[in-house]
């Protein structure tokens, strides 16, 4: 696959992907609107899902390339299954070491999705990119800008209990999600203009006289943490443009449902280019997004 993208817009234009496994394939329609009205951004951070979808973007992939290429490596749960199955497949040597364990490697699940061809360092990138990952003992918040990109994409997307953490150079690294769901500050200083696009969800009502389960009150419980989080790097980071787009709908790891997801977003498409152009357009006047 050949990686082309043209030159940064102007004014700079930054972009957050947030995090949210499969959710976080509503970040497409976005990119592919930002490719429709030939803009291109001056600076991309991801984290989590986010990570993934935006160092394709950083590597030269557009919208419809993103696309294309999701709905072919994630069309139906078999085709996922197997390809899991593929990178994860567990050694006699290791069974008898370690037992039957259910969490992948966050590296080899990378490595088995992304095209061939995809970059190996941020260095080859086309597009500045950073992803944030959060340090399991020291708690803190740890940014990859440089030096080699899948482990680094890997590390920002080790969901706990899902994958096991990757480790490397003396650290423990789980999902960036933990400490910095949506990474607006990571591109505050590269933009004139910063989107955020959030795929956590939002609150929705319930059924008073039926209570939630054990598995729905940790997934909201991890949903109200996050969005805190989130609610928070908004108020001392506040973006310019600020999406959320209905992913409620969709579970976490329903990545097989990816057409639905797209096509969910897509119809944000125009709302989206709406509020980008104004912001543009005040640029022009003032100055300032």
């Amino acid at each position: 696959m050949a990686f082309e993208i043209a030159e940064p817009s102007a004014p700079r234009i930054g972009v957050a992907l947030g995090g949210g496994a499969a959710r976080g394939l509503s970040h497409i329609p976005y990119i592919e609107a930002m490719d429709e009205m030939g803009l291109y951004p001056s600076a991309i951070a991801g984290t989590s899902i986010g990570a993934l979808i935006g160092a394709g973007w950083a590597a030269g992939m557009t919208g419809a390339e993103l696309r294309s290429y999701a709905l072919e490596v994630l069309g139906s749960f078999q085709l996922i299954a197997g390809t899991v199955w593929n990178a994860h497949q567990p050694s006699l040597v290791g069974l008898l070491k370690n037992g039957l364990s259910f969490q992948v490697d966050a590296q080899s699940i990378t490595e088995a999705f992304l095209p061939e061809g995809f970059p190996e360092t941020f260095a080859e990138l086309k597009i500045p990119f950073v992803t944030v990952a959060a340090d399991y003992y020291s708690w803190e918040q740890i940014v990859f800008a440089s030096g080699p990109l899948r482990r680094a994409i890997a590390a920002s997307l080790a969901i706990p209990a899902a994958f096991k953490p990757v480790v490397f150079e003396g650290r423990t690294y789980i999902d960036g999600g933990v400490i910095n769901p949506v990474p607006i500050d990571q591109v505050l200083d590269k933009s004139d203009i910063v989107v955020a696009i959030d795929v956590n969800g939002s609150p929705e009502p319930g059924e008073d006289d039926v209570p939630p389960g054990l598995v729905d009150i940790g997934f909201v419980a991890t949903q109200i943490m996050t969005q805190t989080i989130v609610d928070a790097h908004i108020e001392k980071y506040p973006p310019d443009i600020y999406v959320r787009p209905s992913v409620n709908p969709f579970g976490l790891m329903e990545f097989w449902r990816v057409r639905e997801l797209i096509e969910m977003a897509e119809g944000d498409k125009d709302r989206f280019k709406r509020a980008l152009e104004e912001k543009l357009e005040n640029f022009e006047r003032n100055g300032s997004g």
